[in-house]
């Protein structure tokens, strides 16, 4: 497409904005002509400014439309920061979709997912726009994690993949705004999930298929099931990928050392979940939690994360591990990032529709975090 912009950052200002703003700062190539995006002009110069890039500056606002369009029509891709996305980020996606932009974003909302699928992926397809959602620590180490351990398995054969994820960081105000919100919605979850089964094709010949799992003991840790987005995602990319097999399993657990802090995090998620189904609790913790900031550079320069993976198929059984820094900030923004590169510069697959970093870019964007330090290795493999 013959446009003024490859990429288009929507959201520059905010903290993860500026972060991703920052990174393609440093690592676009001088041939990639993109820009900043958001409401307020004095703050985008301020950014500009902090960057020392030469880039254009784009106004607009999730309440106007015609300012949306202007965008979509003018960028070969958009990237958004904008959250939380079920409120703020369908008129983007319709926007995008209407035009033929490719779209990205943090999102790590099923709801959202599911909606915009509903909504707007028959438009999509049609335009040949490509919509990707949770291009960041939501989905990525998952998404593309399940697809490189499926890589080390036989072909053609019955597949099942247990994801366990271990962090140390502090989640972005904008994340806990997200989880709250999503825990206040969860009538209109069900009835999001339930839209798509009803409206999303099931793969001909082959069975997909997210297993919630129990508590229980794998690479020495507790693996405790986690009801994230990622998996999903990771659903979603298999129901896409003919090479994960005729029968695809996924369960997806968060790794703890300690029982009694699984214990203790099943009552706080608990406590959290009620206090979100009342609007007055839910108003005062989502008073306490500020969007658009984030911790010092030092702070996120001690935060890491550890994917690991034990994939079993065809009498092989292998263990993955992805891994990289500060999974809030750092590391998403990263992410992100490299996903609009790889859509803007990368030969890949001819997609189109609602589609995920797996299946519109798996090995060449695993390339690309690879060469930025994000690691993807293969722990042990032995017949079974």
């Amino acid at each position: 497409m013959s446009r003024p912009y490859d990429v288009v950052i929507f959201g520059a200002t905010g903290f993860t904005g500026e972060l991703t703003a920052q990174y393609l700062a440093k690592n676009a190539p001088a041939e990639l002509k993109w820009a900043l995006a958001g409401r307020n002009s004095t703050k985008l110069e301020a950014v500009r400014s902090k960057l020392g890039v030469d880039v254009d500056l784009l106004i607009a606002d999730v309440d106007d439309a015609v300012s949306l369009k202007k965008i979509a029509e003018a960028a070969r891709i958009v990237v958004t920061t904008v959250g939380p996305y079920v409120r703020y980020g369908e008129p983007l996606v319709a926007a995008c979709a209407e035009a033929g932009t490719d779209y990205l974003d943090l999102t790590g909302e099923s709801e959202f997912v599911d909606r915009m699928y509903v909504a707007y992926n028959a438009k999509a397809v049609e335009t040949g726009a490509r919509i990707i959602h949770c291009c960041g620590f939501d989905s990525i180490p998952y998404d593309l994690g399940v697809q490189y351990t499926v890589e080390q398995l036989p072909k053609n054969v019955p597949i099942k993949v247990d994801g366990m994820i271990r962090a140390g960081g502090k989640p972005s105000g904008g994340t806990l705004h997200t989880v709250i919100t999503a825990l206040s919605r969860g009538k209109q979850n069900l009835d999001a999930h339930r839209a798509r089964r009803r409206a999303q094709p099931r793969p001909e010949g082959r069975s997909v298929k997210v297993v919630t799992g129990r508590i229980h003991r794998s690479q020495g840790f507790w693996a405790v099931p986690l009801p994230t987005v990622d998996p999903q995602i990771v659903a979603n990319s298999a129901v896409l990928l003919d090479e994960y097999g005729p029968d695809f399993r996924y369960s997806h657990f968060a790794a703890v050392k300690q029982l009694p802090v699984v214990a203790g995090g099943i009552a706080g998620i608990g406590l959290l979940a009620v206090a979100a189904q009342i609007p007055p609790a839910r108003k005062a913790i989502l008073s306490r939690i500020k969007t658009g900031e984030g911790p010092s550079e030092d702070r996120r320069a001690k935060s890491w994360f550890k994917a690991r993976f034990v994939g079993e198929g065809g009498g092989k059984r292998v263990v993955t591990e992805v891994s990289g820094g500060d999974p809030g900030y750092g590391e998403t923004a990263k992410m992100l990032a490299e996903c609009a590169l790889s859509l803007a510069l990368d030969s890949l697959p001819e997609t189109s529709g609602q589609v995920t970093t797996a299946s519109a870019m798996g090995p060449a964007l695993r390339r690309r975090l690879v060469a930025a330090g994000i690691k993807f290795e293969i722990l042990s493999v032995e017949d079974y």
